[in-house]
């Protein structure tokens, strides 16, 4: 175990955030929570996060303001952080692009600012999809290479990575961590947060849209938020051999084969049919498909088309556990869990399939 030292963690209700915090506390560090709107911390097994051999010290803030908002007080315990870890984000997709600028560009530039006051060591958790839409390998040591960002979620991310890389390059202490898609629980599947591909299975399974733009050897990579945690942890822990690194949390591979196979072995599930995308016409759906296309299938079609491979050689040589095996098995788990608690139930209207909860300081 690291000597204990105290951690300011923002996003640290959200889904990967809480998992990293209960890892930190159990370790008997101190965690500095940035909290905005949450009052209390839930893992994704719905417990409590309790302080452990550590300590819990929640700092009132807001990552859109200078200063992350804190008060003097507040400000003077985060200047005593031995780490930042900056989980906070907004992962929704089709938001009005000033809503990512304010939360993951700006946000960043605050957290930075924080940091780059103190010398304070950063841990920052990216995502994997800075890679924008693209083919064949996204290497860990790669950053803007004049790909097209998939949507506006990928653009702020990659902006806000492309901040902390300079702040790194002007002497910042920096790790970086890039997540896939953050799925359930490997053991169990089940996942505390409904985002990410979620949406996407309530839609298809129920065959509210029949038909979608994707081509069958597209690559859909699922990593369970307790890998992404225990990776983020570690960066948090071992920093000394984190920093400098950029570290790929990725998982579990499915081709969109892969994924219709599954879907298949569930009579009650509809198995959606993928057209290449030049061959499909969004005017051509139904009525009742429609609505369901352009609030949710729409938003993720962009995975469906991308038949890229995450390189993870440095995060392979910096973890001590082996590779992610099994992605139909782990698949299975995720919709097991999503059978039995209800989620893939009765299909809703369409206003309710694109309802998202506010992602403001949650991963």
């Amino acid at each position: 175990m690291s000597d204990p030292m105290t951690v300011l963690v923002t996003g640290a209700s959200g889904f990967v955030g809480a998992e990293v915090t209960a890892r930190l506390t159990a370790a008997g560090h101190t965690v500095l929570p940035l909290m905005h709107r949450t009052a209390g911390l839930v893992r994704n097994n719905g417990r409590k996060v309790t302080p452990g051999r550590g300590a819990i010290t929640p700092l009132a803030g807001d990552i859109t303001r200078p200063g992350l908002g804190l008060s003097d007080e507040d400000r003077r315990l985060a200047a005593g952080a031995d780490r930042i870890v900056h989980c906070a984000a907004v992962t929704d997709f089709g938001l009005p692009d000033e809503r990512y600028e304010s939360i993951n560009v700006a946000g960043t530039r605050h957290v930075l600012d924080v940091a780059l006051a103190h010398r304070t060591p950063l841990v920052h958790v990216s995502t994997a999809y800075v890679c924008g839409e693209r083919d064949g390998v996204a290497r860990e040591d790669e950053l803007d290479v004049g790909q097209h960002p998939g949507n506006g979620y990928e653009k702020s991310k990659l902006t806000a990575e492309t901040m902390v890389r300079k702040a790194a390059a002007d002497g910042l202490p920096v790790a970086v961590v890039r997540p896939s898609i953050v799925t359930g629980a490997s053991r169990t599947g089940h996942a505390r947060d409904r985002k990410t591909i979620y949406p996407v299975l309530r839609v298809l399974t129920r065959g509210l849209v029949r038909t979608v733009p994707g081509h069958y050897d597209a690559r859909l990579d699922l990593v369970p938020v307790d890998r992404v945690a225990d990776l983020v942890t570690d960066a948090t822990t071992r920093f000394e051999e984190a920093e400098g690194r950029t570290l790929h949390a990725v998982g579990h591979v499915l081709t969109l084969r892969d994924f219709s196979d599954v879907l298949a072995e569930y009579p009650s599930f509809h198995v959606p049919r993928f057209v290449p995308p030049s061959a499909f016409s969004a005017g051509a759906l139904s009525d009742r498909e429609r609505p369901y296309y352009d609030r949710v299938i729409a938003l993720y079609a962009t995975y469906f088309r991308r038949r890229v491979h995450f390189d993870d050689s440095q995060a392979a040589a910096f973890v001590r556990r082996p590779a992610a095996t099994g992605a139909r098995p782990y698949l299975r788990r995720l919709l097991d869990d999503c059978l039995a608690t209800g989620y893939l139930g009765p299909a809703p209207g369409p206003e309710q399939t694109a309802d998202r909860p506010d992602g403001s300081t949650h991963r």
